[in-house]
Parts: C-alpha cells; structure tokens; sequence
C-alpha cells in the first residue's frame, strides 16, 4: 500500500451485498464526519446517540437510514468511525457507497478495518487474526472458540510468558551492565525459570493439532466394494440425498464431497466401489483409482461391506489397503440380519439404525476434545512464533546447565522475546502484515 494512503480515509460495505433488510456502510478516517456532513440530513452527531435522516446526493434523496458515529479513539479502528445502516439491496448500498466515495473516500482493501485497530493499538495480532477465524468459522464449535482470542486470552497468556522472559532478561544484563552493584542471578535460578517458561509455552501448544483440527476440519472417505451403500451411508450422514443410490453395480464414477458439520468442519467423501474386474469399464477404472487416492489423502476412512453378505474376498483386498490408514469397519444393512457382526458398528444407512453412534465415533476419532476444554486457540503462525521462543529458551536452559557465560546465555533470551513480539504484532514485517489481512473480507 502507497504509504500516503495508509491513513486516509476508507470506506466500504459492512455486510454481504445482496438483499436483505438492512445494508451497513463503514466509513473510517479522519474525514469521516466530514463526508456524512457533506450527504446526511440530520448530522449533529453526539457520541453514543445514532441519527435517523436521509443520505442525498444534492436535491436526490437515495434513502433513509440510521448514522452511528463513533468517535476516536472509541470505535473498532481506533480513528472517527461513520456507519450507515440503509435499506438492504444491491443498489441501495451500491448507490450510498459511489456517494461516500465521491465525496473523499477510496474503497477499503481487505480487512484494512481490523489492520487499523491492530495498527492503532486497539488489538494485537492474535486478536486481529481471531476476527478472521469467527468470520470463515465453519462450525459452531470453532466460532465459539475463535472468541476466545478476541477477547484477549492468548494475548494475555503469550503477555505473561514475556514478562517471565523479560524479567530473567533483566537481572541477566543488569549483572553484566552494573557488575559491582548488581550480582548476576544464580544459575539455579535460570534453570528453574527456563524450565517454568517452557512448560507455560508447552501449555499453549498443546492445543495445536486441536485447533489445526477445528479450523481446517478432516478428511473422511467412504470406501469399500460396490453395492455395499457407501452412497447410502454418505446421504444418511449428511441427511440428503445427495449421493445417486441404486442397486446396479459402478453407479458412482466420481469422488463426491460434502461438508459435516459435527463441531468440526468434517469433509465427507463418498467413493467409487473399489473392485479388480476385467470387466471394469475405462470410466470406471477412473473412479477406483479416484477412490484410491481419496483413501490415501483421508485423515480417517470409514470402510463399509454389506452385513447381509458377510466380508468375502474382495471385501478383504479392499480392507488390506487401510492397514497403515486410521479407520472404522462398519456393517451395512444390519436391518437384513438376525445375528449382528462382531468386529464392526452395526449401521443401517436405509432405517438410519446406528447412524448417530457412528456419527459420535467419528467425532471421537477426529478430535476427542470438547471446544470449552480447549484453553489456548492457535493457527500455524503463532505455533510457529511459539516454537521459536520455546526452542531459544530451551537453548539458554541447556547454557545455563553448562554454567556458560551470562552475556552468551541472554542472546537466546532476547531471541525468545523477539519471537513472542512477532506473535502479538509488536515486531512485524509489513509483507507478514499483508499477507495475514489479506485472507479477510472487504468491510471487515
């Protein structure tokens, strides 16, 4: 971004465009009250009083709307802040937005909003970041999660590792600084801090693959021979009938995807059957080697046979193939017999028997933690900023055993300091900056 317009002032749609019942223009800027002035009837703003009146473009009224001021440094950028709550419709907002930026603003970039709270101080990166996550949430579970952050508990946890850091940081360089007034602190003293300071970035990080979990979901294929109702299965799980079922053999060619939403984003994929036959059809042929690659991508595969048949031969070739893959055998059309097979979940995918017990097993299998027990929420560049802190303190905790020098010991500590900052912001290049923002929607 040209540095002339990193203060200037923006505007942009604050919800989707589309009809709808209300629309919500965002203005943020120092000119923001001076471009309401300039379109709105009723413009003797009072902070925490909204305006009802008319937006005009000169003797054209547009529309009739609700104005929310809010006034610096008390609004989401930290900067005066305008919204504009009109009638819901593309050309409403449309024609509202050409006026805003007719009269002295230019369009926001992507999240250039939540970039100006980060850069006015009025949140740090994570909880920049976490805005981003309850925006894109997929599930429920993860936007409640995502809250979290916003409300400031990594920072703070990420704040209270710092200061530990900094605080053993400091009696290291006063010792080295003022050595005739300040004695260096005893190494039994480093050891037991560096070994604390890594066991709270331990508790952090431990949270990781859970959250990599909740916020990228999991891959889950159906797989097995045909005829067995893995389609079947694949619309009682989603609760649609999605999939083409019938009781001709090959009916699915292609990888089918749907999105389950059991707390955890889960892709679900349904299979081509997976048979060796000579006489196999090329297009066919293309589907099973679809589904082999499907399995060897899945996080989890769930191998379906037919209960009423039993597991024969091919059942077994299709099972060999998931011996090194983490998976659930499930017997289909247990509804067709009298004696269940042990072994295996017992499920109907026609009468929807045992559909919900498999529906908590994947749940198990993907993550086994409840949200409200995740403590800390973090995405791949704060474990990497944590990694970082914790593989410098570890350094320092090794030098500190070994009795090495104060001065060489404190180059790691500042390491790990310089770490935690890039986490909340406070040392950020401006390419890592744009990069994170980008992934945010225009208005927010």
């Amino acid at each position: 971004m040209n540095i002339l317009e990193e203060f200037d002032t923006i505007a942009a749609p604050a919800t989707p465009m589309g009809a709808g019942g209300v629309g919500v223009i965002r203005i943020s800027g120092e000119k923001a009250f001076d471009i309401i002035r300039k379109i709105f009837s009723n413009a003797n703003f009072e902070p925490r009083r909204f305006q009802y009146g008319w937006i005009s473009d000169g003797d054209i009224r547009i529309d009739s709307v609700i104005v929310l001021p809010f006034f610096a440094p008390n609004s989401y950028t930290g900067e005066n802040v305008v919204e504009i709550q009109c009638h819901g419709g593309v050309q409403v907002v449309r024609n509202i937005l050409n006026l805003v930026l007719k009269n002295g603003a230019r369009l926001a970039e992507k999240g250039e909003f939540t970039k100006r709270a980060f850069l006015n101080k009025r949140m740090d990166l994570s909880q920049a970041e976490s805005v981003a996550d309850i925006i894109h949430s997929k599930t429920s579970d993860f936007a409640k999660i995502s809250m979290k952050n916003l409300s400031g508990v990594l920072k703070e946890k990420v704040n209270d590792i710092r200061n530990d850091i900094f605080e053993v940081l400091s009696k290291i360089t006063a010792g080295i600084d003022f050595p005739e007034d300040v004695r260096e602190p005893e190494y039994s003293y480093l050891i037991e801090s560096f070994d604390s300071i890594i066991k709270q970035i331990d508790s952090v990080l431990a949270g990781a693959d859970t959250s990599n979990i909740f916020r990228q979901g999991a891959s889950v294929a159906i797989v097995g021979k045909p005829n067995v109702g893995k389609s079947s299965l694949f619309n009682a799980l989603l609760n649609l009938d999605r999939a083409i079922v019938t009781d001709i053999a090959g009916t699915t060619r292609d990888v089918l995807r749907e999105t389950l939403d059991l707390g955890i984003p889960v892709t679900l994929v349904d299979t081509a059957g997976i048979r060796e036959d000579e006489e196999v059809s090329k297009v066919e042929k293309i589907g099973i080697e679809y589904s082999k690659q499907s399995l060897d991508e899945a996080d989890l595969v769930l191998f379906v046979y037919d209960a009423s048949k039993g597991l024969d031969n091919d059942d077994k070739e299709v099972l060999e193939l998931l011996k090194d893959k983490k998976h659930i055998v499930i017997a289909n059309k247990a509804d067709l017999v009298n004696q269940k097979p042990e072994n295996a979940l017992c499920i109907s995918a026609l009468t929807g028997e045992g559909v919900a017990e498999l529906k908590n097993l994947l749940r198990q299998k993907v993550c086994d933690i409840e949200p409200e027990s995740l403590e800390f929420v973090t995405n791949t560049r704060q474990q990497e900023c944590l990694k970082k802190a914790r593989a410098s303190v570890e350094q320092a905790l090794l030098a500190a055993q070994l009795n090495e020098l104060q001065d060489l010991i404190s180059i790691d500590v500042k390491s790990a300091v310089l770490a935690l900052d890039e986490l909340t912001g406070e040392l950020i290049t401006d390419n890592i900056l744009d990069n994170i923002f980008e992934h945010f929607c225009i208005g927010k």
